[in-house]
């Protein structure tokens, strides 16, 4: 993996991740935290997990991300309102912060194995998406179509429980 890469990844899912606390509008702050989710998808993509990578670009930045955007159009919720910022508890956060970090810093520095390298990876190592493909559709081919059914019978209870009626 390339430390530029990783670099620009990291830099992408920690700025958006901020975008996410920070934004007022919970729309902008949804599609912050998609943004997120594919910079952790690179770094899984990057260290060859494909399909970790993958499947985090299908459930959670795919799936759970319409269904948030789908819940937040619902209740239409609005920007929220700028307050004051209260100076002791945003200095108390960022003291806790600091120290969170540099307890995080002096830990990482006494680890032995936080120095070493990882060893590379065999150049045979088997396909995991078939693997997994066939484990789910052979041995768990029923609980697999019963959560499926669940999934189903849910949205259906969602559209609805969430239906206006007309006055």
């Amino acid at each position: 993996m390339s430390p530029v890469f990783f670099w620009l990844a990291s830099a992408l899912m920690l700025l958006f991740g901020a975008a996410v606390i920070m934004n007022r509008n919970p729309i902008a702050s949804a599609l912050s935290l998609v943004v997120s989710f594919l910079g952790l998808a690179a770094l899984f993509m990057s260290l060859d997990a494909f399909f970790i990578g993958i499947i985090q670009v299908l459930v959670y930045a795919g799936a759970v991300m319409v269904l948030f955007l789908f819940i937040i159009m619902l209740l239409d919720l609005r920007a929220e309102e700028r307050r004051k910022i209260n100076l002791v508890a945003f200095a108390g956060g960022v003291a806790v912060a600091v120290i969170f970090f540099g307890q995080l810093c002096l830990v990482i520095g006494h680890l032995r194995q936080a120095k070493q390298s990882f060893p590379a990876l065999p150049l045979n190592h088997p396909d995991d998406v078939r693997s997994v493909g066939l484990l789910l559709f052979g041995n768990y081919n029923l609980p697999f179509q019963i959560i499926a059914v669940l999934i189903l019978v849910a949205t259906i209870g969602v559209i609805v429980l969430s239906k206006r009626e007309l006055r």
